[in-house]
């Protein structure tokens, strides 16, 4: 199998790691973000220096394309891009709430008609969600909800849901209904990449290193000051 270096930038944690044969050999996690500006090269440069030391070629760049965080995922990408320049290697762009469904699949025993439901936080009662089944086949595409009463409803009348990720604590109080399950404690992180970066390099679906840009979902809008204006 491929040496693949992971690269996931998306909320305040900042992660590098690096899989080989199906299996994580090199993994660094930040939890005290966002410093991803000042933290980001350090890990990569670790990464790198722990492969090209064992001598094992990188074969590509796997990046956490978002939702997120606007400056995260910009630091991230242009990361990868980088290095994917300098090495001469493909890109492989991840969906975040892909990402963040991975541990809950491996470790947690779920009911066969069980959804996932990966929540990033997006401020107030908003939130970057989408709605997958146990093959990670989308139910409902990612999209920022605002969370209500009723939000979901149709999915939960028929399914387990279970929520998880920074998004989904504050919605305990809006989502009460019986099959509202939350796993806390659920980031989105390098180490969990590998298993869809390898499926990304078997069908030999890579990114445009050029002209790939992160999934911000919501456009990015900078206000002037109205003293300024």
């Amino acid at each position: 199998m491929s040496c693949i270096l992971h690269i996931e930038t998306s909320t305040d944690v900042c992660s590098v790691a690096v899989s080989q044969d199906g299996a994580s050999i090199f993994s660094k996690e930040d939890f005290n973000g966002p410093s991803h500006a000042v933290t980001l090269g350090v890990f990569v440069d670790e990464a790198l220096s722990f492969a090209d030391s064992h001598a094992i070629p990188v074969d590509a760049v796997a990046v956490s394309c978002g939702p997120g965080s606007y400056t995260g995922l910009r630091i991230g990408v242009s990361m990868a891009k980088g290095i994917c320049y300098g090495r001469n290697i493909p890109l492989i762009g991840l969906p975040t709430l892909e990402v963040m469904c991975v541990p809950i699949l491996l470790f947690h025993d779920l009911p066969e008609d069980a959804l996932l439901c990966p929540m990033i936080d997006a401020r107030r009662m908003e939130v970057y969600a989408a709605v997958y089944d146990r093959s990670l086949k989308a139910q409902r595409a990612i999209s920022a909800d605002i969370i209500d009463e009723n939000s979901y409803a149709g999915f939960l009348a028929e399914h387990p849901v279970y929520f998880f990720g920074n998004g989904a604590e504050k919605c305990r109080s809006k989502l009460t209904h019986p099959n509202a399950h939350f796993i806390e404690n659920i980031n989105p992180l390098a180490k969990w990449m590998f298993p869809l970066a390898e499926k990304e390099m078997a069908r030999e679906n890579f990114k445009d290193v050029a002209y790939f840009e992160p999934f911000y979902l919501k456009e990015f809008v900078t206000s002037v000051p109205k003293k300024l204006l």
